[in-house]
Order: C-alpha cells, then structure tokens, then sequence
C-alpha cells in the first residue's frame, strides 16, 4: 500500500496501531540511515527498537493520530517501520486487530477499489 487515497479504510480504522507490539531493526532508525524518528521508537536490544505506546497496555503507538474506528492515521506513514509496512488491509491482523476495537471485517470490495 505505498500511495493511500482519502477514502481508503485504513484512514478511518488504525486498530492496527492500537493493537500490537511493533518490533523492528535497529537500521530502520533515523540515526542508522533508516527513516523512523527517533523520539518515536524505544531500544529493545542492540539490534532491536520498538514504537513507543506498542508494549503499554493499552497499546497505542505514538505515531498513531486521530481516533480509532471514526479518522486515524499514521504521522509517519511515509517513515513507518518495516512491521507496519508489512500488515496488509484485510490480511488475518487486520481483522484480529479490527476485531479487538469491536470493528467489523473489511468489505472486500472496498479493499479492490
């Protein structure tokens, strides 16, 4: 999902950014040549970092704007890390995380749109 239009369903959902740990190289850091910003993430491990609000309960990541289920987005959309690049629309997380904010399944025809 590189280019997102206006309508797209993930800009009114972000349950995904509400529900789960977001893990990722060390590398993908601003400071390592990567694009995510570094007040964003926390160290794991020396080769580990970790969205800031994904290990909280409840899990919200920072970057994560708006509200879940009416408008929410991504505040770094263009900078997210390789984890929420890799979650697609409709796939089996989606809906896990849909589901945890009591939010029905994506139409799939809206996904084909």
């Amino acid at each position: 999902m590189s280019q997102v239009s206006s309508d797209h369903p993930c800009l009114r959902c972000g349950a995904c950014c509400a529900a789960f740990r977001v893990d990722f190289s060390v590398y993908e850091m601003e400071d390592m040549g990567g694009h995510v910003p570094s007040g964003l993430a926390v160290e794991v491990t020396d080769s580990t970092w970790r969205m800031r609000g994904t290990d909280h309960v409840p899990t919200r990541c920072a970057a994560l704007t708006g509200r879940i289920g009416e408008r929410a987005a991504c505040g770094i959309y263009e900078w997210r890390p390789g984890p929420c690049r890799e979650l697609e629309p409709g796939s089996d997380g989606c809906e896990r995380a849909r589901a945890r904010h009591g939010l029905p399944p994506l139409d799939s025809a809206i996904l084909q749109a």
